[in-house]
């Protein structure tokens, strides 16, 4: 297949994507991909790729289109212009890429603007297209405080709208987003919806544990506001006596600092902010944790996904913990891979680590559990060759 693949990030930005387009190109696939400059997640364009640098590469087999866009920032307007610009730019781009193409694939994180290349490119070329959904559109906003009743999610639903059906599949991360879909977006019953669950990178496996004789809580993975990390800090601070407990967070995110002035203003030592590492410096972190940690915010949104890092967790071998509603939730008590509270409750989630840190025998159930059920839901091997059969099933359509 000649597959043009369109995601606003991809490397040296993490995201899955690039491990996906890696994976089709030795399998013998053409791969080329439309994407922006690389400015996640500080938000500022990376050095060698300003004035016009490396708008035409080739990684790991994969050939790689760079558009314009300015730097994401640290503020929501500067965060529009960078979705704005990318869109546009690409938009552009597109209509004068060469058109031998047989699928369009875009991986949909935020934003829905950009879907835009990928429908110019199936209407000029009449190829299908497949809008791969990590973040259903417009209502993902609303956890940024955005209201329904504004008239920017009236006109974002128009757009998320025009979008999706222009689809001629919708693959979904989660398994509730086709409710969504249906229910709320009014997208027609008769379109296609297909579940393809994410799998996490080859780096997080065969991890081993650190003995350093301390019960060590790893939280990886984005610090924004719906990540809720805040309830993660008021939980070390109900366990800052117990000296054998000690949190570790991963990654990096506009609700950074505000979690950081938290926990200095509890005086808190047994809290570590490491910020961001890439994929492939991951491992260290993983082979520390005892348990893994998540918390999200009690939204609609947040309930009906299922975030990447839950895989990643889990093909650690390692158990889970966490203050979180919804599909999460019921995937840690259906696999029984650890224990879970609801969002904000960060005094049971103090007792449900504590009774995790004196209990080897279960740390050892949940882990295997944690892998087994990792392996018979969201293996790689697996979840490529569905990815696969789909986009060969909509080519001979």
């Amino acid at each position: 297949m000649k597959i043009l693949v369109v995601c606003q990030h991809f490397y040296p930005e993490n995201f899955r994507i690039n491990d996906i387009c890696f994976e089709l190109v030795k399998r013998g696939h053409d791969v080329t991909v439309l994407t922006g400059l690389p400015n996640y997640p500080n938000g500022k364009v990376l050095k060698g790729y300003k004035w016009f640098k490396k708008r035409k590469e080739v990684i790991n087999g994969v050939k790689v289109r760079r558009c314009f866009l300015f730097g994401r920032g640290l503020s929501t307007l500067k965060m529009i212009i960078n979705y704005m610009s990318f869109a546009i730019s690409s938009s552009i781009k597109a209509f004068f890429m060469k058109k031998d193409f047989d699928i369009v694939y875009v991986y949909q994180l935020s934003p829905i603007t950009m879907t835009w290349p990928a429908r110019v490119v199936k209407k000029l070329k009449h190829i299908p297209l497949v809008i791969h959904v990590l973040d259903q559109w417009p209502v993902s906003i609303t956890t940024g405080g955005i209201s329904k009743k504004s008239l920017l999610y009236k006109i974002l639903t128009r757009w998320s709208y025009n979008a999706y059906n222009s689809a001629d599949l919708i693959t979904c991360s989660s398994k509730s987003f086709k409710n969504y879909f249906i229910n709320e977006l009014k997208l027609p019953k008769e379109k296609q919806y297909l579940y393809l669950p994410s799998y996490a990178e080859d780096d997080y496996k065969n991890t081993k544990k650190t003995n350093n004789n301390v019960f060590d809580l790893v939280f990886a993975g984005n610090i924004g506001p719906a990540q809720s990390v805040e309830t993660i800090i008021e939980t070390a601070n109900l366990l800052k006596d117990n000296k054998n407990i000690l949190f570790h967070i991963v990654g990096d995110g506009l609700s950074r600092k505000k979690c950081e002035d938290l926990a200095n203003k509890y005086k808190l030592k047994n809290v570590k902010f490491y910020g961001y590492f890439p994929v492939d410096k991951m491992p260290k972190f993983y082979n520390l944790a005892d348990a893994f940690l998540i918390t999200m915010v009690d939204n609609e949104v947040v309930n009906n996904t299922l975030p990447a890092k839950v895989q990643s967790y889990m093909v650690a071998g390692k158990p889970i913990v966490g203050a979180i509603n919804g599909e999460v939730k019921d995937v840690i008590l259906e696999s029984d891979c650890g224990l879970c509270t609801s969002s904000f409750d960060y005094e049971t989630l103090a007792k449900l680590i504590l009774e995790m840190s004196k209990d080897k025998k279960r740390i050892s159930t949940w882990s295997k559990n944690s892998y087994d059920y990792y392996a018979k839901h969201f293996e790689k091997e697996k979840c490529i060759d569905d990815l696969i059969k789909v986009l060969e099933k909509q080519i001979k359509k």
